[in-house]
């Protein structure tokens, strides 16, 4: 299939598109500046003798069409006459650009290299990370002042209309609030002296086998403190060196959909009974699996843009450098929701810091049906080994769960051979209710694919979901 043309004329498209664009302006013309980039690899194809391409250069166009696609509604997004009641019902608004860039970055090194392309860092300096960060970065602080000045137009505007736009002056108010505030992923993670650590409260928020979690302050953030049980033979310096080794790892995570980690706490560290506390992001709404039990009314935007948020967390975890970083165990209660419904990745913060303040402690906590996230090639063979493709399988069904609200194989009564019937020989999926974006569920279905060539990679998910999102705003 030829990807080179639908490639050059959505570029094109793109190029026109950015000229209307309302707010997030130079983010836009980044993300142009990058395509154009992208733009010349491509045309080198074209101009190339052969008449057929590489596998590897026809699966690195076929990812690039897909990105393109999706960062074009992000664009046209901001481009629509409703765009101030547009940026009020996102609860990502303006984070959507890291992971389109990630993308972009994804493409350019997949064609660099199915292409053999010398020196491709010296000539393509746009790409480079610690700059393409650096810039997106500025980029973002010029858009943002931009934005609170329109916003703040806006709620001078909503102060002279009936009174049914209340709740939106309401949310402009917080939206320039939030705009205001440091941004959570520019905090260091570091050893945190106990003085800094505020307004504890004296109730756990939440107690495991191994551990109480309060709520309290931070550098100006809500904070989840979990405190060690059992922990007081524990050395302080052997817990330091583990998490000063572990602290370059946590950085390469940092992302708005993954749970911030701001470091470690040791109090009465000179005693003989020193405390030792994780600082971590607090989330109001608890897990995910809370919020889908509750009854919050969930529409289908907010359903997607969840979807969305859940799969860039993944999606991070899996870009990390160096290594393949797998979470090993993705269930919906391993994902937390802020109180903007913003989905974020936990369950794997800190992990060898954690495991030294534990070993102290016999008692395991249980993962509740972790057979139902199971793929089928891990229930078919026990020995089967792990993979970003088993992952996705687990991620889907917790998908499944955004779009249904619903436990999986709850009617299993999670019966080992009843769930492996169902998956392994059955190839059953559980079906979606019937007012379902068809769009939607087929990225979901696709996901939940009996074979593991079948389901989508992090990145692809997240373009297209993407995508879905953006076509669901637009109604």
């Amino acid at each position: 299939m030829d990807y080179i043309e639908p490639i050059l004329s959505i570029a094109s498209q793109i190029y026109t598109l950015v000229g209307n664009v309302k707010a997030n302006k130079k983010r836009c013309y980044r993300v142009v500046e990058r395509v154009k980039v992208l733009e010349s690899l491509v045309n080198s194809i074209k101009l190339r003798d052969t008449l057929e391409h590489s596998a590897e250069v026809e699966n690195a166009l076929k990812g690039l069409s897909i990105t393109l696609k999706s960062a074009h509604g992000l664009i046209e997004k901001y481009t629509l006459a409703n765009l101030v009641k547009r940026i009020l019902k996102s609860n990502s608004h303006g984070d959507e650009f890291n992971s389109v860039n990630e993308r972009f970055n994804d493409a350019f090194e997949s064609l660099a290299l199915a292409l053999e392309l010398e020196n491709v860092n010296q000539v393509f300096k746009v790409f480079e990370q610690i700059s393409r960060l650096k810039e997106d970065e500025e980029d973002r602080r010029e858009d943002d002042a931009e934005l609170k000045r329109m916003l703040l137009e806006y709620g001078e505007y909503v102060e002279t209309v009936q009174r049914e736009l209340e709740d939106i002056k309401s949310s402009v108010g917080k939206i320039v609030e939030m705009l205001n505030k440091p941004r959570i992923i520019t905090i260091d993670i570091r050893m945190i002296k106990p003085e800094e650590l505020m307004n504890i409260e004296k109730k756990p928020i939440m107690t495991t086998p191994t551990s109480e979690v309060y709520k309290g302050e931070f550098g100006g953030f809500t904070v989840a403190i979990k405190k060690y049980k059992g922990a007081s033979n524990t050395k302080p310096g052997e817990v330091k060196s583990v998490f000063k080794k572990e602290v370059d790892t946590m950085k390469r995570f940092e992302s708005p959909n993954i749970l911030r980690m701001f470091g470690i706490c040791i109090r009465e560290e000179n005693t003989s009974y020193p405390e030792f506390l994780v600082i971590m992001e607090y989330c109001e709404k608890g897990s995910l699996r809370d919020v889908l039990n509750s009854k919050h009314e969930l529409l289908w935007t907010r359903k997607a843009s969840m979807c969305l948020d859940a799969a860039q967390g993944l999606y991070r975890l899996h870009l990390t450098e160096d290594i393949i970083k797998l979470h090993m165990s993705i269930t919906s209660s391993k994902f937390l929701v802020d109180e903007n419904y913003r989905v974020k990745l936990g369950g794997f913060e800190l992990a060898k810091t954690e495991t030294s303040l534990k070993k102290t402690t016999k008692e395991k906590e249980k993962d509740i049906n972790s057979l139902c996230y199971s793929s089928p090639q891990q229930l078919g063979n026990i020995n089967h080994p792990y993979s970003k493709e088993c992952e996705i399988y687990s991620l889907g069904i917790v998908l499944w769960e955004i779009v249904t609200r619903k436990n999986p194989f709850e009617d299993c009564g999670g019966d080992e051979k009843i769930i492996y019937k169902k998956v392994c020989k059955e190839r059953y999926q559980e079906p979606f209710p019937a007012d379902c974006p068809e769009s939607l569920g087929e990225l979901v279905k696709a996901c939940r694919g009996y074979e593991s060539s079948q389901r989508p990679s992090a990145g692809v998910l997240v373009d297209k979901l993407r995508s879905v999102v953006v076509q669901l705003e637009k109604q």
